[in-house]
C-alpha cells in the first residue's frame, strides 16, 4: 500500500488595517449618526409634542416627553380649528396649478428645444427673465387686477398666480432634460407621419415622465408651502389655505394653542413627507435624466 502525501495547506497572511483607515471608517459612522440624529429628531420632537396638553407647554421643558397620548389636540386641528378645510382648499388650488404648470411649461420646453424656429433663444431668454424678478413686486398689481375683474374672495387668484409663477423655472428645467432626447428620435417620427402634438404626447413626454415627476415635486412643495401668495388673495377663513390655516391657532390675548397648532403641523408634515417617500425613486431617476446627453 503507497501513501499519498497531502499537500500542504497555505498560509494566508493575516490582513493589517491601518489605524487611520479605522480611524476614518469610525469617523463616518459617528458622522452618518449625527446626521440621523439632526434629521430625525426634529420630526419625533413635533409628533410627540403634539400630544402634549397647554400646562406641559407652559410648565414642562421643552424636550420633555409628553404624559400621555392626548388625542383632543387632532380633534381641535381637525374639527375645532377647521385645518382640515385649509387642507382642502389647498388641494383645490394646488391640484389645477401643478396640472397647468407641468401642461404648459412640458410643452413649452418641448418646443424651445426641439422645434426649429427663428426667435426661440429670446422666448427662452424671456421665461429666464421671469425667474429673477421677485415676486412681492407683482402682488400689489395682480390683487388690483383680481379686484377689477370680480375674482376676490375665491381660489382663481392662486391658482392664476402660481401657475404664473411656476412656468419660467419649470420652463427651464423641461428646456434642459428634452436636450438630453436624441433629436433623431423626433425627426425619425416625423418621417414616419406624426405630427408635433403626436410626437410630443406620444414621444417626447413619456421619454422625460421622470423629469416631469422630480419638476412637479419642485412645484409641489412651492405651493403648498406658500404662505405670501396666499395670505395676500385669500380674505376669509372659507378659502384659506393650510399655511394661512396655522396662523388661527391663537387665543384671547395672542395666547397661542401648542397642542393643536403643532398637530396640525404634524398633519401637513407627515403627509408631505408620504408624499415625498413614495415618489423618492423617480425623484432620483428624474435629477440624473438631464444629466448625459444622448
Amino acid at each position: 500500500m503507497t501513501s499519498t502525501a497531502l499537500p500542504a495547506t497555505r498560509q494566508i497572511p493575516a490582513r493589517i488595517v491601518s489605524p487611520s483607515r479605522i480611524v476614518s471608517k469610525v469617523a463616518s459612522i459617528v458622522a452618518i449618526v449625527v446626521l440621523l440624529v439632526i434629521e430625525i429628531y426634529p420630526l419625533f420632537w413635533l409628533i410627540m409634542s403634539s400630544f402634549k396638553t397647554q400646562d406641559e407647554f407652559l410648565n414642562a421643558p421643552a424636550w420633555a416627553l409628553p404624559s400621555g397620548f392626548d388625542w383632543s389636540n387632532y380633534f381641535d386641528a381637525l374639527v375645532t380649528a377647521n385645518i382640515g378645510k385649509n387642507i382642502l382648499n389647498s388641494v383645490i388650488a394646488t391640484a389645477p396649478s401643478l396640472a397647468l404648470i407641468i401642461l404648459f411649461g412640458t410643452a413649452a420646453g418641448f418646443a424651445l428645444e426641439v422645434l426649429v424656429f427663428r426667435g426661440r433663444g429670446a422666448i427662452l431668454l424671456t421665461f429666464l427673465a421671469g425667474i429673477m424678478i421677485p415676486g412681492q413686486m407683482i402682488l400689489l398689481p395682480l390683487f388690483n387686477a383680481y379686484f377689477q375683474i370680480g375674482i376676490t374672495g375665491t381660489l382663481w387668484p392662486l391658482i392664476i398666480t402660481y401657475t404664473a409663477t411656476g412656468m419660467p423655472l419649470t420652463v427651464f428645467m423641461m428646456a434642459t432634460y428634452f436636450r438630453a432626447v436624441p433629436r433623431e428620435i423626433f425627426e425619425a417620427a416625423a418621417i414616419d407621419g406624426a405630427s408635433m402634438l403626436r410626437s410630443f404626447f406620444s414621444i417626447g413626454f413619456p421619454m422625460v415622465r421622470n423629469a416631469v415627476f422630480t419638476v412637479a415635486l419642485v412645484q409641489f412643495f412651492f405651493i403648498w408651502n406658500d404662505l405670501l401668495i396666499a395670505i395676500t388673495f385669500t380674505s376669509s377663513s372659507d378659502t384659506a389655505t393650510v399655511q394661512v390655516g396655522l396662523l388661527n391657532f391663537s387665543g384671547q390675548y395672542g395666547a397661542t394653542q401648542f397642542g393643536p397648532l403643532l398637530a396640525a403641523i404634524c398633519v401637513n408634515v407627515v403627509g408631505i413627507l408620504i408624499i415625498y417617500l413614495f415618489l423618492n425613486q423617480r425623484i432620483m431617476r428624474g435629477l440624473a435624466a438631464g444629466s448625459v446627453k444622448g
